[in-house]
């Protein structure tokens, strides 16, 4: 791809450049190999325009329907742009090498490059959530809503990553105690979780807080890793913290679209040394291993059931484990 789609919530400096505090929404079209800045901005119509033309993989010839898809990538606290922009491109790179063909797009909410930031990165998160939807999902989905006119049906899926999940689930619950978007059909397909940074049991099918996440989506995969060393409940800045999905995957009465698929397995095959991912390696792995890059683009294509994706098999407990085709 020439350029990166971002949609970006973090404050603009003089010098265009972004900080680390939240701001306006701003969308931009970077040029490969640039970090992101305020001269890359592009206005609304005309960024929605652009996503329409890279989630698009084809026409449909009776109709003349565009069809498509748009990924959009939530990432984790600690993290500069640099380092999101890092993921985005392996990311990118991988999914692309596993055939998917549509639109990958960054939303950049606030995030400082402190590990001790933890909780006003959570407060920010928190503050910006609802504009993953309002700004990022709903305007995408609008162009379903106007198909007829637009001619496209663009299916929107989501992955987000550590505290990126937890701006998701805000962002859900958030929207549908807004007035406006209440009224506009803003559901996504697939919904993917990573190294996620919220309780196993929020994920319970009565629980309240996921409640919204569960019913605007057709399925939420988890992809858990045991070993996810960032995700251990002895961090100084977890102390009180429930068990997290990313590390001990969904809880037994998760709802029915919700599937669990275990990387423990998996991960333990991986080196260290040949990997690109920027971060803690057993909470960022994800981002440059061509394993999950298929087994992601199997689910965003959605054709094969859950059960049935050649880079998943049942372990002896029964339980989905990631593993090679």
């Amino acid at each position: 791809m020439p350029s990166n789609l971002f949609i970006c919530v973090r404050n603009a400096k003089r010098d265009g450049s972004f900080g680390t505090e939240p701001g306006r929404t701003t969308y931009l079209d970077i040029p490969d190999g640039e970090m992101p800045n305020k001269r890359h901005a592009v206005s609304k119509t005309e960024w929605r325009k652009r996503a329409v033309e890279r989630a698009t993989r084809s026409v449909d010839e009776r109709t003349g329907y565009r069809l498509g898809d748009a990924l959009v990538f939530v990432h984790g606290y600690n993290n500069g742009q640099e380092v999101v922009m890092a993921r985005h491109d392996l990311l990118q790179r991988r999914l692309r090498e596993a055939g998917y063909q549509g639109a990958i797009i960054s939303f950049d909410w606030p995030s400082a490059e402190s590990a001790l930031n933890y909780l006003e990165d959570r407060s920010d998160a928190k503050a910006t959530a609802l504009r993953l939807v309002s700004d990022g999902i709903a305007l995408l989905a609008h162009l379903q809503e106007q198909q007829d006119r637009l001619k496209c049906r663009i299916d929107v899926h989501l992955l987000g990553h550590s505290t990126g999940v937890y701006v998701i689930r805000e962002a859900f619950s958030d929207a549908d105690d807004h007035r406006r978007l209440s009224l506009i059909n803003w559901s996504v397909s697939q919904v993917a979780l990573i190294g996620g940074d919220i309780s196993a049991k929020s994920l319970s099918a009565d629980n309240a807080k996921t409640d919204s996440l569960v019913r605007h989506s057709i399925r939420v995969t988890n992809y858990s890793n045991p070993f996810d060393s960032a995700l251990k409940l002895s961090n100084a800045k977890r102390v009180g913290m429930a068990p997290r999905v990313g590390r001990v995957g969904l809880p037994y009465d998760a709802s029915s679209n919700c599937v669990n698929v275990d990387c423990g397995t998996h991960w333990r095959t991986l080196d260290e040394a040949d990997t690109r991912a920027p971060g803690a390696f057993s909470h960022s792995w994800h981002f440059d291993d061509q394993l999950f890059a298929r087994d992601l683009v199997y689910t965003l294509q959605g054709d094969i059931d859950r059960n049935s994706i050649p880079t998943r098999v049942r372990d002896a407990d029964g339980n989905l484990q990631l593993a090679a085709e």
